[in-house]
């Protein structure tokens, strides 16, 4: 082994402690805050998931979960008038293909802070 090489070693061998100091020193990652919505103690929820698909099977899978969610958001504000896709419990959004076209279904508990009245 030439005395270049040698002196690289030994300098690795020799920073490795101080490397993983440094690894150790660093403050940890927190994790992102959570998004903005309205504070959990205003919202209820409902007892439980409801099933959205939308009519037939659309050429975009785009156009078809869209479906699935506006399909799905008629039958959350029967319950809760203020009812959002981005206010669910649980939210699952499952997708068929047939050749080129695309069914999806959109499952969540929904979420709100007002009660739809009755018919």
């Amino acid at each position: 082994m030439s005395k270049i090489a040698w002196a690289i070693l030994c300098a690795v061998v020799m920073m490795a402690p101080a490397l993983s100091q440094a690894e150790e020193s660093k403050a940890p990652v927190s994790p992102p805050p959570p998004a903005q919505g309205a504070p959990s103690w205003e919202l209820s929820c409902h007892d439980k998931a409801l099933t959205g698909s939308g009519p037939g099977f659309k050429s975009s899978q785009e156009e078809s979960e869209d479906a699935a969610i506006k399909d799905w958001l008629d039958k959350a504000r029967a319950v809760y008038s203020d009812a959002d896709w981005k206010k669910t419990k649980e939210p699952k959004m499952e997708c068929v293909k047939q050749g080129l076209y695309s069914k999806c279904f959109a499952t969540a508990i929904p979420c709100g802070t007002t009660k739809a009245s009755a018919p």
